[in-house]
Formats: structure tokens, sequence, C-alpha cells
């Protein structure tokens, strides 16, 4: 059984859209490199064709991830969620307790997660150390480098 997977609408339509282009205009893509690279001869030693192979295997699992993904996908609603402690779609501000460092971060779904955008995933060593902490509680992260403790300032949405 696969786990469910929680999106914003944006988000999710961002997958939606991703599928749909592969869907058609990488198929039709991969479909004219196979048909060029046939027309050139001998497949047995035909290096473009097996490229051309190589990339409509590569296509087909990335139509077929996402295909699993939207089985599996409930979008959010934020008028449901409890801003009491650190969820999913959460917006949250953390302090790195050793330097003093302050963050905000907003809780997605891995698919969704953007460091450039403040976005991290629930399941990445923070959002999981984040994940269901209260203002003023302490979060312990173990990260490469060793423990991180943040401390949460502000939940919000």
């Amino acid at each position: 059984m696969e786990k469910i997977s929680y999106y914003t609408e944006e988000g999710l339509q961002r997958l939606k859209d991703e599928l749909t282009q592969l869907k058609t205009e990488g198929r039709a893509k991969v479909a004219e490199q196979l048909s060029e690279a046939r027309d050139k001869g001998d497949l047995s030693e035909n290096a473009e064709y097996d490229a051309a192979k190589e990339a409509q295997e590569i296509l087909e699992r990335r139509i077929a991830k996402l295909e699993e993904l939207m089985i599996n996908a409930r979008v959010i609603n934020k008028d449901n969620i409890n801003t009491s402690a650190v969820s999913i779609l959460s917006k949250v501000k953390i302090k790195n307790k050793k330097l003093g460092k302050v963050s905000i971060y907003t809780m997605v779904s891995e698919e969704e997660a953007d460091l450039k955008e403040g976005k991290i995933s629930i399941e990445s060593p923070i959002g999981k150390g984040l994940l269901g902490k209260k203002v003023g509680e302490i979060a312990i992260v173990e990260a490469p480098a060793g423990k991180i403790e943040f401390e949460i300032l502000d939940i919000s949405f």
C-alpha cells in the first residue's frame, strides 16, 4: 500500500501539468527519436537507437511515478489545519539554538520541496524533527553534521 501524499492545489496542478506534458510532447519526441534512429540501419550497432530507447524508459518510469503519486494525492484544505503544532503546510519560524539564526520554512510534501523558496519536505530530517512540535518547544534534528537544536518561535499559515 502506498502512502498518501498531501499537496497544495498549486503543487498538485504542477504535477498534473508535468504528467500531461510527458504523455503528449514527451512521448511524441521520443517516438520521433526512435523513428529517426531506426531509419539509420542496423539496430544492433546503433548508438542513437540505444540512447532513444533509454530516454523512452526514463520517460515511462517518470510517467508511472507521477500516475502513482496522483492515485495517492490529496489536496490540503488550509481551513482544516490546526496551527497549535507543526504540520504539513505550516509556516514555521525556527531559531537555531547554537548559531542564533532565525529561519522561516513552509512544511510541504517531498515533491513540492524547494529550499530556495523556503519549502522543506516533511520527510527531510529537519521536517521530521519539527512535525508535531509546538511554539516554545525544542526540536532536536539528526543531521549529517550531528544534532541540531531548533526552537519553535511561531507557527502560522
